[in-house]
């Protein structure tokens, strides 16, 4: 069997099979970044949304690209429109599909091209329970989550809820990509601790690029 830590780096780190921490891949491009991010949020603003249950989510959220991922009492799906606005999602900055495919690229996943990005803030105390994104019709296709603002701890399950989890953290610029025999891991973020970002405040943003595949559906 392949020990694959033999092909980590100081900035390309193994996590599982198929997946990989690439540190402070997007610290550099953050100057563009951040700004073409907010032009998309002035379009579809962040909003916390309701879950199956009728409680709300304490991440704020938005999307951009053809589907954005939603969440109501109906459950959970992706849409050509924002229930919001209703108005289709914002493009995908064309700068940002090209970082973030030549990221997935780095992971050896080359040809992704996302249809989707999830915008996700969060302020302290917010955080993210375990799950698996099962709602994307194409799930050959990795995903790409970068970070900007206060380090979060991250959890990395495997394929049973109730499979040990790695916990690191993600940091400023950071990029995790998994995908292939890691698709389909339980994931998700510890409660965000206290701190203040010199570029973003007491927060953190998170993008999520996936390519969700076919029509969307309401």
């Amino acid at each position: 069997m392949i020990n694959n830590d033999l092909f980590s780096t100081p900035d390309r780190l193994f996590i599982e099979q198929g997946s990989w921490l690439f540190k402070g891949y997007v610290a550099q491009s953050t100057t563009w970044i951040l700004p073409a991010l907010r032009e998309v949020l002035r379009y579809s603003p962040l909003r916390q949304m309701q879950v199956p249950g009728g409680h709300r989510m304490s991440v704020r959220t938005s999307s951009c690209g053809s589907l954005g991922w939603i969440s109501d009492l109906s459950g959970y799906r992706y849409s050509d429109i924002d229930p919001m606005t209703g108005r289709p999602w914002p493009e995908i900055p064309a700068a940002l599909l090209d970082l973030v495919s030549t990221g997935a690229a780095a992971a050896d996943y080359p040809g992704f091209i996302p249809d989707s990005c999830l915008i996700n803030c969060y302020r302290p105390g917010a955080k993210m329970g375990l799950h698996q994104d099962k709602d994307e019709q194409d799930r050959s296709a990795p995903i790409v989550s970068l970070s900007f603002g206060l380090p979060v701890t991250f959890m990395f399950g495997g394929l049973n809820r109730k499979d040990p989890v790695k916990r690191f953290p993600l940091e400023h610029g950071d990029m995790l990509v998994w995908g292939g025999a890691s698709r389909m891991v339980y994931h998700g973020v510890a409660p965000l601790a206290q701190g203040e970002h010199p570029e973003l405040g007491a927060l953190r943003l998170n993008l999520t690029f996936r390519r969700a595949g076919g029509d969307a559906h309401q």
